[in-house]
């Protein structure tokens, strides 16, 4: 398995989300920034929805519907799922850009995503873990 957060991790989500299924009719684009403690550095991937299709590509996009910028400890925390996305936005460790009412008209649609990352999932994450 690839070291989470990592460029061969986000081809893991790639591989793991193609996969997958989406709801046919959602489409949404949603772009991960994650920033190195000194700020020099980001890793960012989009999860890109249409049409049923899931995939997830390296780098910024010009389309992104939203965007979650966070701290590497962050993304690492939620990814993991010893964090949830709402504790690490209200405690101002998660910001959000965009259109994120896009994101929340499909909430339905896309918490039936969860387990398409599940082979790209950190071993011994708090999901594997069942918690």
């Amino acid at each position: 398995m690839a070291e989470l957060l990592s460029a061969e991790w986000v081809a893991d989500l790639d591989a793991a989300a193609r996969a997958g299924t989406a709801p046919a009719g959602v489409q949404v684009v949603i772009q991960q920034v994650v920033l190195d403690e000194d700020g020099d550095d980001e890793l960012a991937y989009a999860i890109r929805i249409a049409d049923g299709a899931i995939s997830v590509e390296l780098g910024r996009v010009e389309d992104a519907d939203v965007t979650f910028t966070q701290d590497r400890a962050t993304a690492r925390a939620i990814a993991t799922g010893d964090e949830s996305a709402q504790a690490a936005f209200i405690a101002g460790r998660l910001r959000v850009g965009g259109d994120l009412r896009s994101v929340m008209d499909r909430a339905g649609a896309l918490a039936t995503l969860t387990d398409v990352f599940a082979p790209a999932r950190a071993p011994g994450s708090r999901s594997e873990r069942g918690a």
